[in-house]
């Protein structure tokens, strides 16, 4: 985990999927008056610069981020996260991508609060200088996991945990149901975000049952896999659990990701699927 550094994959097919998803759990949040906490639990350096050498390397916005930028077609409810996206390329050229912290802030309203965590030192002090001046934005160099057990539950009753792990280690899978359940213990009436990228069918039928097992209701399943079964390169697609969405939610992703599969698969290999794994 300590080796992985985001800006070599910033802005690709799956932080167009996972964000798109996670501004409309937040959009969701802020229907009701009461203030709401927000936690990060991999929150990287929050902005990405696209022209930066490591970006560049293997470009992978270019299938991501790049292929949205260009469309004038965007449904209404992938448009909120488009602005964002503009928001941080105010002179119409595509070169900085934010990241789920930078997206999360600007969404928040005067009486939020987002802690962030970071684990990498570099990837924290980065994190850090970009919110030195917010009151309303903590950052902590502290394990994503632990996060779970050290601010939860918030004192404001209502929140989204965003966990974006790296997945660079291995037993991810496992590391992650655990994390759930040991958050849920604390705090059952949040709201949970846990992106994975797709594995081979043994593995996420084993991931699945887990979930099944802890006895969690409200798990929706999104996921999104733009190569084919047979795909041997990197990741094939990638998948969130969200667990109590928010009223609304379910709707607004499904014009999501069923307008991002085609723009963002290759040769309209993969497919989308949403799902209840477990319902209420």
């Amino acid at each position: 985990m300590l080796a992985y550094r985001h800006l070599f994959h910033a802005g690709n097919f799956a932080d167009v999927f996972k964000h798109a998803l996670l501004t409309q759990l937040l959009l969701g949040l802020t229907r009701k008056g009461k203030p709401f906490f927000y936690l990060d639990t991999h929150a990287g350096i929050g902005r990405y610069d696209l022209t930066q050498e490591w970006a560049r390397k293997n470009a992978e916005h270019k299938d991501g981020i790049a292929r949205v930028w260009v469309r004038k077609d965007v449904p209404p409810a992938l448009l909120p996260y488009v602005e964002a996206v503009r928001a941080d390329n105010a002179d119409g050229k595509l070169q900085h991508y934010p990241g789920s912290p930078r997206i999360a802030r600007r969404l928040m309203r005067s009486n939020d609060r987002a802690v962030l965590t970071e684990l990498n030192k570099k990837d924290f002090a980065a994190l850090e200088a970009l919110f030195a001046q917010d009151r309303h934005v903590q950052v902590r160099l502290l394990d994503g996991y632990q996060a779970l057990k050290a601010f939860l539950p918030p004192p404001e009753r209502r929140g989204l945990i965003f966990i974006d792990s790296s997945f660079d280690r291995a037993q991810e899978f496992e590391r992650l149901s655990r994390g759930l359940v040991a958050g849920y213990a604390k705090f059952a009436t949040g709201v949970y975000a846990l992106w994975y990228p797709l594995m081979e069918p043994t593995a996420m039928r084993a991931f699945e049952r887990r979930l099944v097992a802890t006895g969690i209701h409200k798990i929706l399943q999104l996921e999104l896999a733009v190569h084919g079964a047979d795909w041997v390169g990197n990741m094939r697609g990638c998948g969130m659990l969200v667990v109590n969405p928010p009223f609304g939610f379910e709707t607004a992703a499904r014009e999501i990701v069923g307008w991002l599969w085609p723009v963002l698969s290759c040769d309209g290999e993969g497919a989308p699927s949403i799902r209840w794994l477990v319902p209420e």
